[in-house]
């Protein structure tokens, strides 16, 4: 199958930067979705028998659509092209036909019913699914991904993609460490309250990095670890000063942490994005500078 298109390779395919699936993408994943019921790819997981009762022969779209109902209770059925479900949704639908999906393998042909039993294999189906997927997906700019596993997973910025790829944590503190991969990990979800789970674990990390540096208290003791990421009295270091002050206020201003009536709530991924890069960066380069990982 083809992996690309010539504007793509003359003109480089558009940065993923869109988190929401509109009508146009819909009705192409309906169509794949549609065309797998029929030519039985979906048999894999829900196989229809031959009246024969010997093999199974197809895909059994009545018990296909009594699981998936029970699965992902806000599908409605039958899928329909003209209804586009919420992003969040048609994730969880992909996810749970990737799952069910095998290539059709062919065997004996049974001439009474006019047609094959088959057997599927699950590797090769989901392989040609997810390529067909993430077609769409990048033909239209849209930040997900289905992994040969099978699962969505969110596309992050190439800068940060790339930062929190490389990215160790060895702070010595291992609920540090834990916040910081818990929060790497959700950054990278579709779901918006994972994200937002994410930058509130950043900012958990963030805090206890404050205290891991000798001192008498929380303001001598972060001040201590600055001093080891940048010269004492130097332009840098009184940047990091100004930089760790305006990332606590940032934190008190807006609902990240706690949830006061006084707080602001961050209104859109965009905005999750930035307070997470920013952070993420900042608390990088303190893990790097005081030989923590980074």
């Amino acid at each position: 199958m083809m992996s690309t298109y010539y504007t793509d390779r003359e003109y480089g395919a558009r940065a993923p930067s869109i988190d929401i699936i509109d009508e146009r993408v819909w009705v192409g994943l309906y169509t794949l979705i549609q065309t797998r019921i029929g030519d039985g790819s979906f048999g894999f997981r829900f196989p229809e028998q031959c009246p024969d009762g010997n093999s199974p022969c197809g895909c059994d779209e009545q018990k296909f659509h009594r699981v998936l109902a029970a699965e992902i209770p806000a599908i409605n059925w039958p899928l329909s092209p003209e209804e586009t479900p919420e992003t969040p949704v048609i994730l969880d639908l992909l996810e749970f036909c990737a799952r069910a999906v095998g290539k059709p393998i062919q065997g004996t042909y049974h001439s009474y019913f006019g047609h094959h039993h088959l057997s599927w294999d699950h590797e090769a189906g989901l392989s040609c699914f997810a390529a067909e997927v993430n077609m769409l997906f990048r033909r239209n700019a849209l930040a997900f991904e289905l992994t040969p596993d099978g699962e969505a997973r969110r596309l992050l910025p190439a800068p940060l993609a790339e930062a929190i790829g490389w990215a160790l944590f060895q702070t010595g503190d291992d609920e540090t460490d834990r916040l910081l991969e818990v929060a790497r990990r959700r950054i990278l979800s579709p779901k918006l309250e994972d994200r937002q789970d994410a930058l509130e674990k950043l900012w958990d990390a963030f805090e206890r990095l404050k205290t891991l540096e000798p001192g008498t208290n929380k303001r001598e003791q972060a001040d201590a670890l600055l001093d080891r990421v940048a010269a004492p009295g130097s332009a840098f270091r009184q940047a990091l000063g100004g930089e760790a002050t305006e990332l606590t206020t940032i934190g008190n201003r807006f609902r990240i942490r706690d949830s006061e009536v006084t707080q602001e709530t961050l209104t859109s991924p965009d905005q999750i994005d930035y307070v997470f890069t920013r952070m993420f960066a900042f608390i990088r380069i303190l893990l790097r500078g005081s030989g923590r990982g980074g």
